[in-house]
């Protein structure tokens, strides 16, 4: 009789009811997410694949023309390598130097002090402003040949630098400024750092171990996973910096800063050659996916877990 009764419920109009609200009412509250993804993330990733197999520029009008706009970039275009060439500088000078920091502030932090919890909320903002206009600016007034910068070097009497008009310091002031938002880098690490048991450094001060050699022996190996991570999150990331070299430089001088992202806007939003800066944008695709492959394909070697697994 129960059995019977619990059938007939669940087989009730009210029931079935209940359970179409349900599913509808879960997808009314994912739709402003969903709407967003399909409007502003989706769209422009279909359109922007489309739009770079045509010519389409200010007049609106977009015709096929196949692959020439890639043909064009990878072989007419001399812009396109020259901006390719000071990205991989870029990336390759500032995310390592941005990581050991990053790391270095946050084995300071991990230690025992006072205010220790202010400190980590100071240095984590500039991680959050690093990548506005408003520092920009403000770095390109620090960094100018009157600049508080040069101001500080003529106290100890060196010499002062035009950081930003030689072309072989203009790069330099970008990446001191990349490695000032160390932020976000340095709380993963804190966080791993929390998460190595202090059992192997009692063991390694047992064995007579130095704290250098605890550090690549204990501490190295067991952040490896969050360094993995930390590399592939600031290669994506630096491979797309536009507004420092944008604000701070202009691209200059003599191409010096001609970052990637400074091709892509001046091809779209200068010269309105939206099919070609499509292109443009699917070629830095490949390019940070070819990067992020070999990190991938070669993180077995070097990254550790503790279950002993493999990414």
């Amino acid at each position: 009789m129960e059995q019977s009764t619990v059938i007939k419920v669940e087989n009730s109009p009210i029931h079935r009811k209940s359970k179409v609200l349900k599913k509808y009412t879960g997808l009314l509250y994912i739709a402003p997410w969903l709407l967003g993804f399909l409007g502003f993330q989706l769209y422009p990733l279909i359109s922007s694949f489309y739009y770079s197999f045509t010519n389409l520029g200010l007049s609106g009008k977009a015709k096929f023309v196949g692959l020439t706009n890639y043909i064009n970039a990878l072989t007419i275009d001399h812009e396109f390598w020259n901006s390719l060439k000071v990205t991989v500088i870029y990336v390759f000078t500032s995310v390592p130097a941005k990581l050991a920091f990053a790391l270095l502030i946050a084995m300071i932090l991990n230690s025992k002090l006072k205010f220790i919890n202010a400190f980590r909320t100071i240095y984590y903002i500039p991680s959050i402003l690093g990548g506005s206009v408003a520092v920009s600016v403000l770095w390109r007034f620090l960094f100018m040949k009157e600049g508080t910068v040069n101001q500080l070097l003529a106290i100890f009497s060196i010499q002062p630098q035009d950081w930003i008009g030689s072309p072989h310091l203009a790069l330099f002031t970008l990446d001191i400024l990349a490695v000032w938002q160390f932020g976000s880098s340095m709380v993963l690490f804190l966080a791993g750092l929390k998460q190595i048991p202090q059992e192997l450094y009692e063991a390694g001060i047992m064995d007579g171990a130095t704290k250098i050699r605890m550090f690549f022996t204990i501490t190295l190996p067991m952040l490896t996973p969050i360094v993995f991570f930390n590399i592939i999150m600031q290669l994506v990331g630096a491979f797309q910096e536009f507004t420092s070299a944008f604000v701070i430089t202009g691209g200059g001088p003599m191409q010096s800063t001609y970052l990637y992202g400074m091709k892509l806007y001046i091809e779209g939003f200068r010269y309105f050659k939206m099919g070609y800066a499509s292109s443009l944008s699917w070629i830095l695709f490949i390019v940070i996916l070819i990067f992020t492959g070999i990190i991938f394909k070669t993180s077995s070697k070097w990254v550790y877990y503790d279950d002993g697994g493999k990414f």
